[in-house]
């Protein structure tokens, strides 16, 4: 595909498309607000210094070099480029609108194709643009920056259905699915259930044999993706008497008959992001649409969700960066007290009457400065947990336990990062005339969808007992 390879070629074609016109209730207000918030919900221009990049011409793509995490290749400095672009100029304009209606827009998605970032690791002859793992996790971050959801999009296309595919499909189901899922099919990843959360394989869906046929029956909840998938992994159990070991993973096409995708959840956060229950009554599907081996299905999910866990912490990284490259300007133009918010120490509560300390106490005593010195270094750390094992994983290394450190941390921080960037704007904050409340809305879903922060905390001790 032509567009799919464009970044790696001409340093990223951009594609141009509507501008955000700013927040009509704020103008109508005509308030004085400091210029910054003039644009409120366009992705913001200001961004971290330490989250920038540099290009270090002798970093290759063979083998390992001493080189900073934050050292990329030429082909990741252009894609990170390319996809900051076109997060600002196609998705930013819609994302108050995608939140508030809770659908994407068809127009992101299509972008999201054309684009190639729907098949960063897929090879040109299926139609994907070759690039790196690490490549797909800049996206992310950088997606995530302005919409977490059309990040987790990207994140699970690129990290579980690709990856499925090219990992344990066949060579015929590679030749008839991936050009599908690098031009237009989103796949999705069918696991939950009502009775199996956390304890994923305590899963109820059967499947049994007719010959060279399967019937699957059964239900899965939490699904996401699921309103807008083509092709659906469903986890089935072929043979319940062997547990666990008797789930199989089924490739099942939207249009099959008895497959049911219900209504969709009225959620908190993430909310362009469909997330649907998914039923199976009696779907017929060939023996041929079996995914790798009867009876693995647990040992793909495992794997797969292992490299997705670093994904999700890119998302919550860049959801958090976002933020605080909101809120940041804001408290350095914002003045109280006749200074700028950002400028608030702990020296200046001499300089106050009694009145006026209890004004200042909704700043908080704590110095401003050292609040947000204190979210970016932990912004910085999460993004470092986060490369790491990025580039483990890349490489071939060992990495489940610093996946599980990167996405754990990584929400945490998410956490923490919105919940101060809202004190800090104040009343601004909490109103949804600007992303910062929407951030804080979806960061949450980071601490419980692919693996629960506590799934995480119990995969890293299980990790240090067996290296002690």
């Amino acid at each position: 595909m032509a567009a799919a390879g464009a970044w790696r070629r001409s340093g990223a074609k951009v594609m141009r498309g509507p501008r955000a016109k700013g927040c009509p209730p704020a103008a109508a207000l005509k308030r004085n607000v400091p210029a910054y918030l003039a644009a409120s919900w366009r992705a913001s221009q200001c961004v971290y210094r330490s989250s920038k990049s540099e290009l270090m011409p002798n970093v290759t793509t063979e083998g390992l070099v001493c080189a900073p995490l934050q050292t990329f290749t030429e082909e990741e400095t252009m894609l990170k480029n390319m996809v900051k672009r076109f997060a600002q100029e196609r998705v930013a304009p819609l994302v108050q609108k995608m939140d508030e209606n809770s659908k994407m827009e068809d127009s992101v998605i299509k972008g999201l194709f054309e684009q190639g970032l729907m098949s960063i690791e897929l090879g040109e002859e299926y139609g994907g643009t070759g690039a790196s793992f690490f490549s797909v996790i800049l996206a992310v971050e950088e997606l995530a920056k302005v919409d977490p959801t059309v990040a987790l999009m990207c994140e699970l296309q690129n990290t579980l259905t690709n990856k499925l595919f090219t990992t344990y499909g066949t060579e015929e189901q590679k030749k008839t699915y991936l050009p599908k899922v690098s031009k237009d099919t989103i796949g999705s990843f069918c696991l939950s259930e009502a009775g199996s959360g956390s304890d994923a394989f305590s899963l109820k869906t059967r499947a049994e044999k007719k010959g060279d046929y399967y019937i699957i029956n059964g239900s899965k909840m939490w699904i996401t993706l699921a309103e807008h998938a083509g092709v659906f992994f469903v986890m089935a159990n072929t043979d319940p008497a062997s547990g666990y070991k008797g789930i199989t993973c089924f490739i099942v096409d939207r249009d099959t008959e008895g497959l049911h995708v219900g209504k969709k959840e009225d959620k908190l956060g993430i909310r362009a992001s469909s997330t649907c229950p998914v039923t199976f009554e009696n779907v017929k599907v060939p023996e041929t649409n079996i995914l790798g081996q009867i009876g693995q299905g647990y040992k793909y999910a495992i794997g797969m969700l292992n490299g997705g866990r670093i994904g999700i912490a890119a998302q919550m990284l860049g959801l958090a960066q976002g933020c605080f490259d909101h809120a940041v300007p804001y408290t350095k133009e914002r003045v109280q007290f006749g200074k700028r918010v950002f400028d608030f120490q702990l020296n200046f509560m001499g300089e106050l009457d009694d009145v006026d300390v209890q004004l200042f106490s909704i700043v908080g005593c704590q110095a401003m400065q050292h609040q947000i010195a204190q979210v970016a270094t932990q912004l910085e750390a999460a993004r470092l947990l986060t490369y790491n094992a990025a580039r483990l994983a890349e490489t071939g290394k060992p990495f489940i336990k610093e996946a599980s450190m990167a996405k754990y941390y990584a929400a945490e921080v998410a956490t923490l990062t919105t919940s101060k960037c809202i004190e800090w704007m104040g009343g601004v904050g909490f109103t949804k005339n600007y992303p910062i409340e929407k951030y804080y809305r979806d960061c949450k879903i980071g601490t419980i969808y692919e693996g629960t922060s506590n799934i995480q905390l119990s995969t890293i001790a299980k990790s240090l007992a067996q290296e002690y």
